[in-house]
C-alpha cells in the first residue's frame, strides 16, 4: 500500500466493538455507486466457493437486519482517497444499514461509521501472498476486528492453510489454531461465534452451540429432498400398514362368522 488510511481510536476486544456498533446508523453523503472491481486472474475459479460461503454466513444471520454480508466489492476508508483500496471475499459488519452499504456498492467506513467486524480471505496463486502481507496490514490500518485466511492448498499459496488474527490495540495478533490427528485445523472466531473448520482443502463453519455445521444451499437442498423422501416412504409404509390392518380385521370377522355358524350346526 502506498499510503494508508486514517486510523481510528484502537478498541482491543470483541465485546467493547460489538457494544459500540449496535448504536451507529451511518451518514451516506456521497449517494453514487462506487465501481466494480475488476475480475482477478483466479476470480472464476473462487467464485463458487465464495459466493457459498456468503450464502452460508448470510443465511446464518438472516434473523438479524443489522448485519451486513457481501465480498466482491470495494473497502475503503473514504472514497475521496484512493490508495489503498481493498476487495475482501467476505466481510461481515454487524449494527449496520445493509441496504444502504449494498445501494452503495461498496463498504465505506467513514460512511458507515465502523469498520467491518470480520473479514475472510481465500487463497490463489494470484493473491496469495498479498492476503497475508499488504492486505493484512491494510485491514489492520482499517481496524477491522477480525481478519481470517484460508488456503484450499494447504499453505502453498499462503503462510499456512488457516490463520486467524484479532485486532488489539490497534495491532493484529494471531488466534489460537489447532491441529487434530485427523488432519483437522480449526480456529474459533468470536465476532461470528462460529468455529471454522479446514479439512482436505475445504473450509466449513461450524456452531458450537447447536454442534452441528452450517449448511451449503446445496446440503440443505439435499437433507430436505432426503426428508422429503423419507416422508413420503413412511406415509407408503403407513398406508400398507392400514390396508394390512384392514384385511386381518375382515380375515377375523369372516373366521368368527364361520365359527358361530358351526356351533349351531352342532
Amino acid at each position: 500500500m502506498t499510503s494508508e488510511p486514517p486510523q481510528f481510536h484502537a478498541r482491543s476486544t470483541v465485546t467493547s466493538r460489538m457494544t459500540t456498533t449496535a448504536q451507529l446508523t451511518g451518514d451516506y453523503t456521497y449517494p453514487n455507486q462506487l465501481p466494480k472491481p475488476p475480475p482477478g486472474p483466479y476470480s472464476m475459479q473462487q467464485e463458487p466457493i465464495t459466493s457459498e460461503i456468503r450464502t452460508i454466513i448470510r443465511h446464518q444471520f438472516s434473523d438479524r437486519p443489522d448485519v451486513f454480508v457481501s465480498g466482491e466489492g470495494y473497502l475503503c476508508y473514504d472514497t475521496r482517497i484512493r490508495p489503498g483500496w481493498l476487495v475482501p471475499d467476505l466481510v461481515v459488519a454487524f449494527g449496520v444499514d445493509p441496504e444502504a452499504i449494498f445501494s452503495r456498492n461498496g463498504y465505506v467506513i467513514s460512511e458507515v461509521g465502523k469498520p467491518p467486524d470480520f473479514v475472510l480471505e481465500i487463497a490463489s496463486e494470484s493473491t496469495g501472498v498479498a492476503d497475508y502481507t499488504r492486505k493484512r496490514d491494510g485491514y489492520a490500518a482499517y481496524e477491522v476486528l477480525e481478519y481470517w485466511r484460508s488456503d484450499a492448498s494447504g499453505g502453498q499459496y499462503h503462510d499456512q492453510p488457516l490463520a486467524g488474527d484479532l485486532l488489539v490495540d490497534g495491532v493484529y495478533r494471531p488466534m489460537p489454531i489447532h491441529h487434530e490427528p485427523d488432519g483437522m485445523i480449526w480456529g474459533h472466531s468470536p465476532v461470528l461465534g462460529l468455529d471454522l473448520h479446514w479439512l482436505d482443502g475445504r473450509l466449513r463453519f461450524y456452531d458450537p452451540q447447536t454442534e452441528r455445521y452450517l449448511l451449503s444451499l446445496t446440503e440443505s437442498e439435499t437433507r430436505a429432498t432426503a426428508a422429503v423422501a423419507d416422508r413420503d416412504a413412511a406415509e407408503t409404509r403407513a398406508t400398507a400398514a392400514i390396508a394390512e390392518l384392514a384385511r386381518l380385521r375382515e380375515q377375523m370377522r369372516r373366521l368368527k362368522g364361520e365359527g358361530q355358524a358351526a356351533d349351531q350346526l352342532l
